[in-house]
């Protein structure tokens, strides 16, 4: 058959499947120049592996106000949003027989206080007028004047003497502490209520949350308020424990906050030593800088950290490398032809990988058009930055 018959056949074909509606595909783009490629040139730069965590944006400077005794909101002053200052009155309650009890245990704990101190001045001259009297004997009895038998009695005397004031005073001691701990509880419970049952702010901010309701019950299992700084923010994530051994304090990390599309810098504050018995990760704390501004409570953030730093080592896009068989390879240029060459690969980050070996840089490396190459093929260089 010769090369005509074979063309008219060819053209045959194609005409049959373009009335079918096929269309035909174009051939590869491979001229007399060889096939079309988009080169770089291999750098060598630092790398570090990237580990990507889902973080939240919270207030740096927060107060959850608490009253830890249920109680009826007599008035209520500001709501969730507003502006307050340090010792604004957020809300009004009935907490009067509190109120009175903590006054009480305020006087109990003063009362006791004072008679353990009234006491060891008593006991303590019991003590030292018993041995005084022993050391009187004990001089009486060298020149005497005092028998061996009433030298042991004032002994014995101190002895008892001095268990009757250790006793006492234990016994006080007790009392004392037992009073501290009920009046502690109390003023705990009451910390941001003034004497007439206003809960006051703590802090300036924002009142974030408000609780109180004017004539219902508080709880004290829930905050009667939050209130967040105006400025001050931070992100915080939790890690698992393969990353969280190589994050420490005073590190870098890259966060990006999509509701305000800000990206910026963020230093690791603080790293939490022990997981939580739940989630079994680790908690870490980066500081927000004064530019990040926008940024609210409750908003989600993305942190990348770097980790595994490698200097000076070859990096190339991901794209230019190609696996087959579990081998990996890329494709470079020399004297316009291809030339395959099987790398090792190592960290991997944004869009780009580290090879270990088979590259040392400077080699002009297909980026495009490599899935199209076989060793030893021609290439016309058609972009890049090779």
């Amino acid at each position: 058959m010769d090369h005509k018959r074979i063309g008219a056949l060819l053209a045959a074909a194609a005409l049959t499947l373009t009335a079918c509606g096929a269309q035909p595909e174009p051939p590869e783009e491979t001229t007399a120049g060889g096939v079309a490629v988009e080169v770089e040139t291999v750098v060598r730069d630092t790398m570090a592996a990237e580990n990507r965590v889902s973080g939240s944006v919270a207030s740096d400077d927060e107060a959850t106000v608490m009253v830890a005794a249920s109680a009826k909101c007599t008035a209520v002053y500001a709501e969730a949003g507003d502006a307050v200052s340090q010792g604004d009155i957020l809300c009004t309650l009935d907490l009067g027989s509190t109120l009175a009890s903590r006054d009480a245990a305020r006087i109990s704990y003063d009362a006791a206080v004072q008679s353990y101190q009234d006491q060891k001045v008593v006991l303590d001259e019991q003590v030292n007028l018993c041995a005084k009297t022993v050391s009187d004997l004990e001089a009486l009895l060298a020149i005497g004047a005092a028998s061996q038998l009433e030298l042991d009695q004032a002994r014995l005397q101190l002895q008892t003497a001095q268990a009757t004031r250790n006793a006492t005073l234990s016994q006080l001691e007790a009392g004392v502490e037992s009073a501290r701990s009920g009046l502690e509880q109390l003023e705990t419970a009451l910390e941001d209520v003034d004497g007439a049952g206003n809960v006051v702010a703590p802090m300036s901010g924002t009142l974030v949350t408000m609780n109180a309701v004017e004539n219902a019950f508080v709880s004290n299992t829930m905050p009667v308020a939050v209130i967040q700084g105006a400025d001050a923010m931070k992100i915080t994530v939790s890690v698992a424990e393969t990353l969280v051994a190589k994050i420490a304090a005073g590190d870098e990390a890259e966060v990006y906050v999509s509701a305000v599309d800000q990206r910026f810098t963020a230093v690791v504050r603080s790293v939490e030593q022990a997981a939580g018995q739940q989630t079994r990760l680790y908690t870490v704390t980066l500081e927000v800088p004064p530019e990040a501004a926008g940024l609210r409570s409750g908003m989600s953030a993305e942190v990348t950290f770097r980790t595994d730093v490698v200097p000076d080592t070859v990096v190339v896009p991901s794209q230019a490398v190609l696996t087959s068989g579990g081998v990996n390879y890329v494709y470079i240029v020399e004297n316009d032809t291809a030339r395959y060459v099987e790398v090792t690969t190592g960290l991997a980050g944004d869009g780009v990988t580290e090879i270990v070996s088979g590259l040392d840089g400077g080699e002009a490396l297909v980026t495009v058009g490599q899935s199209y190459l076989a060793d030893g093929d021609a290439v016309r260089i058609v972009g890049g930055e090779a």
